[in-house]
């Protein structure tokens, strides 16, 4: 790391994952532009967030991010942005109301358009092109026009995120978020399940619960209950594009990267020596680092000593990726070693991540039911060491979509080609993930 810091020092630094740009003097013509435009978020809510995460960290709260593996600018409309936006707060709800902590409420939207992949190049037929990247890069495709590295696509994935954004804002304050409408996010084809009835008959609590107040003669009228916090997040994968919205504050002078309230660091992405650590050590956001079972405890603790070197609640969340075979031994020498450090930290667990496989229709999937193994080897984890089990981070959509097995539908192999609608990884749909908020507050209930 060096020892001053400003927005562009990530590039003296290895970069992995980064697209092979053919034309620079385009690319930097792009960053000016986008370095003119307004930020998308600002960094006072982005100190928000820091304020809640803080709680998370000391087993105040508990951690929500969720949202889709990979957005994409083929199906950017309103009715997929709020679909989404229910689930998560449908899973806010059930995690709250039966825990009895509040649920910090971070999405994967406005932002979400790369993705890190195992190679920088795919062959088909002897045919070798780059390997698709996120909309933020290239396309679907499989042409060289459609895979080439475009800078114009940051352009549009500033402005995609933007629209994103106002539509986020709308609902949450507008009204949409409000509980006494509870009851009304259960969508037809969830209210239909097991999960959503076991939604309805909570959210008929909270409906008497509300109106017990009003009798008692408590206001009604409070903002929790009318509007909803709900934060951004993505991968601060593509540097380019994440230096380009970084701003200076003007009440601190701190800098922050304004893509997103809270950016992440991935698996592929996080070496000690690398430019990403180099550049989001520097921005005053709330940081999220992912860690697989590869990770050893020295590299744990150096990668907090390198993003949190003061120690500050809130800073940062380490997102343990290990898959449901690999928990019970990795996790707690991680957790012990982060504790005695010092660091604050928030823990999450991705469980999606590790348990992914191709099945046998050739479609990448995961198993309902390792992605709950995982959970509760998650939670037996933080158990065993007394450490707090913050939050979890799912990759998830509001469409009735078949990707991954199990469930409270029983999909199975033959059913992943019927609504298979994914860019990248499989997604639960809004019925299994109804199901998994029910199953990590019953298992928050014995934290």
């Amino acid at each position: 790391m060096t020892s001053t810091w400003d927005p562009g020092t990530w590039r003296a630094f290895p970069a992995a994952q980064q697209p092979r740009w053919q034309d620079a003097g385009e690319l930097e013509q792009v960053e000016k532009e986008l370095g003119t435009l307004p930020p998308l978020v600002f960094a006072g809510e982005a100190r928000e967030l820091r304020e809640r995460l803080a709680a998370v960290s000391r087993g105040e709260a508990f951690l929500l991010q969720a949202g889709d593996c990979a957005e994409s600018f083929d199906s950017f409309r309103a009715d997929p942005i709020r679909d989404k936006l229910r689930v998560i707060l449908q899973m806010a709800v059930v995690l709250t109301y039966s825990s009895g902590v509040p649920a910090v409420k971070v999405g994967r939207i406005a932002g979400q358009f790369a993705k890190p992949r195992s190679n920088p190049t795919e062959t088909i037929d002897g045919v070798e092109l780059p390997s698709f990247l996120g909309h933020m890069v290239n396309d679907l495709p499989f042409s060289a026009p459609d895979r080439r590295p475009d800078p114009a696509r940051l352009l549009r994935v500033y402005h995609q995120s933007s629209s994103t954004l106002n539509l986020l804002r709308a609902f949450t304050k507008g009204g949409f978020a409000d509980l006494t409408r509870v009851q009304a996010w259960n969508q037809e084809f969830v209210a239909s399940s097991p999960e959503g009835q076991r939604y309805a008959n909570l959210a008929a609590e909270i409906d008497r619960a509300l109106r017990f107040m009003v009798a008692a003669g408590i206001s009604s009228k409070h903002p929790e209950i009318h509007e909803a916090e709900f934060f951004t997040s993505h991968e601060a994968l593509i540097l380019q594009y994440e230096e380009a919205l970084t701003r200076r504050d003007s009440l601190t002078g701190d800098w922050y990267d304004c893509s997103a309230h809270l950016l992440w660091i991935g698996e592929r992405t996080r070496q000690l020596n690398g430019a990403h650590l180099e550049f989001l050590r520097g921005v005053k956001n709330p940081l999220g680092c992912k860690i697989g079972p590869s990770t050893t405890p020295e590299e744990a603790v150096g990668i907090c000593d390198a993003l949190d070197p003061d120690r500050e609640p809130g800073r940062l969340v380490l997102i343990s990726r290990m898959g449901a075979d690999k928990v019970a031994e990795r996790l707690p020498p991680l957790l012990r070693a982060v504790r005695d450090s010092g660091h604050p930290v928030v823990w999450a667990c991705d469980p999606m991540h590790g348990n992914t496989f191709t099945s046998e229709t050739g479609h990448k999937t995961r198993h309902f039911d390792a992605i709950l193994a995982e959970v509760a080897a998650y939670f037996d984890a933080h158990r065993s060491v007394g450490t707090w089990p913050g939050g979890i981070h799912v990759e998830l959509t509001g469409d009735d979509v078949t990707e991954c097995l199990g469930g409270g539908d029983n999909v199975d192999h033959a059913d992943l080609g019927k609504r298979y609608e994914t860019m990248c990884d499989p997604r639960l749909n809004a019925r299994q993930s109804l199901d998994l908020a029910f199953r990590t507050a019953e298992l928050l209930q014995q934290s």
